[in-house]
């Protein structure tokens, strides 16, 4: 093709075959591509969650909202299942390749999340030579991985999958990556030269303050307050509230205006989950159980009394050695009703369950206001890195992170968080951590200080400006001529 004949646009466009609102590693590339390289940048996506305000908000971010697939119905002879599956990709293809030739205007450059490949690759490198625009691609992980976790790597469809997604990843102008072993395997493997551009939270990650924190309890007080079971340790009946008080919450309470925390309040442990199969729930749930067990038998209690522990009454000091713990697990995906079921038949006294669904502005207050964060990512490639880690050192929480082969590069043991194979691990970690919480939990405050002293070099604008930025610049001068 004559490069001199195609002129800049001064576009780009980000697209993603899923839910917009969460996908933030691609949120991120457009306030990116807005700022910093100055270009008007189209998102085309799916709806479903609303993207952070920054995104909504940027009068040079537009936002292109695809009809998503609806799910098979439960009624739907399963003789025509199959022919539902094929049909999928093949209506997917046609809207989002009339979304990237017709709906947007023409763009410098196409960057487009993977997973999925299927159709998306194949559209938007149709996509870029129709436009004559330059394809990117960013590997978040491997879609036939994550098809193998429902179908098995022998499936024929996995190996479809598999060749389609190298054949046309080695097609794209360029590659970035979440980690040096994708970066080994992309090149040694694949064919393919890719930079790695290591997820960094935005400026909007960082701790809470006092006031942040009380104010996001008292948004969330209702939900804080609705037990799965009947009652347990946070619920306001054992607290002796009978309705939500303004000015009171399980953590902080004001009185005029100095806002105090609470001596005896729980320890937040805060999990954010797809609630899909690469993330065993499971783990946390067992682990919750033997954390509760082995404070019952530290404390000499008898478990089999089911009566409920009035927490504000006791005054043995021996009592707090171990805090109450309150799991806030956010997310929304496939197994979580599964999970919520075993949540209900748990009978715990010192560990309380809440799922839900936060804005995308209160998502970072809550990680900045949490004690500890937990990640059950385990990766269907071992190759990437979970974004919600990332997320939490932003907000400066340690981590106790399941172990698997590349994890170490963002996770370090003892420095900035702990790892763990088993639930029986995990169980250990929290013991150990929050022992004598919440004044003399010394190795819990020594993660923190840890996350603390790197966050501050750790920034997504300036990763994007140093890997992203000459990657993009280049694959356009060279299909469009200098920036």
């Amino acid at each position: 093709m004559n490069q001199t004949k195609t002129r800049r646009r001064g576009r780009a466009a980000v697209v993603v075959l899923g839910d917009i609102g969460r996908s933030p590693r691609m949120q991120y590339h457009a306030l990116s591509l807005a700022r910093q390289a100055h270009l008007e940048v189209d998102i085309v996506a799916y709806g479903g969650s609303e993207p952070h305000s920054a995104v909504l908000e940027h009068p040079s971010i537009h936002i292109h909202r695809m009809t998503q697939w609806p799910s098979i119905p439960q009624t739907l002879p399963k003789i025509l299942r199959p022919f539902m599956l094929m049909l999928k990709p093949l209506v997917q293809f046609l809207m989002l390749f009339w979304y990237l030739c017709v709906k947007i205007p023409a763009p410098d450059v196409f960057i487009v999340q993977n997973p999925p490949s299927v159709p998306t690759l194949v559209a938007v490198k149709w996509a870029s030579w129709i436009r004559r625009s330059a394809f990117i691609i960013d590997w978040h992980n491997f879609g036939y991985t994550l098809l193998a976790l429902s179908l098995g790597r022998n499936s024929r469809f996995v190996t479809l999958y598999h060749w389609i997604e190298k054949h046309f990843g080695r097609m794209a102008d360029g590659s970035l990556c979440v980690t040096k072993a994708m970066q080994h395997e992309l090149a040694q493997n694949w064919g393919i030269n890719a930079t790695v551009l290591y997820d960094q939270p935005p400026e909007f990650f960082q701790p809470a303050s006092l006031e942040e924190k009380h104010k996001l309890f008292c948004r969330i007080g209702k939900s804080l307050s609705q037990p799965y079971s009947r009652q347990d340790c946070l619920s306001y009946g054992i607290l002796g509230t009978d309705s939500v008080d303004s000015n009171l919450t399980p953590f902080t309470t004001q009185a005029e205006k100095d806002i105090y925390l609470k001596q005896n309040r729980p320890a937040l442990v805060v999990s954010s989950t797809s609630w899909t199969p690469d993330e065993d729930f499971g783990i946390l749930l067992e682990a919750a159980v033997m954390y509760d067990r082995r404070v019952a038998a530290i404390l000499n209690e008898d478990d089999s009394s089911g009566e409920e522990l009035i927490w504000e009454e006791i005054r043995n000091e021996k009592q707090f050695l171990y805090p109450r713990l309150l799991f806030i697990i956010t997310g929304k995906g496939p197994e979580k009703e599964k999970y919520e079921q075993k949540i209900r038949k748990l009978n715990l006294k010192r560990v309380a369950f809440r799922t839900m669904w936060l804005p995308a502005e209160d998502y970072p207050l809550l990680l900045g206001s949490a004690d500890l964060g937990v990640c059950l990512h385990t990766s269907s490639s071992g190759l990437d890195l979970p974004m919600k880690v990332v997320d939490m050192f932003g907000c400066g929480l340690p981590v106790c992170a399941v172990s698997y082969s590349c994890i170490k590069e963002l996770v370090k043991v003892e420095q900035n968080g702990l790892l763990f194979s088993s639930s029986s691990e995990l169980a250990d970690e929290l013991m150990m951590l929050f022992k004598g919480f919440p004044d003399e939990c010394d190795i819990l405050k020594s993660l923190r200080k840890g996350v603390l002293e790197t966050r501050s070099s750790a920034k997504w604008d300036s990763g994007w400006e140093e890997n992203a930025k000459p990657l993009i610049s280049q694959v356009i001068s060279q299909r469009l001529g200098p920036m």
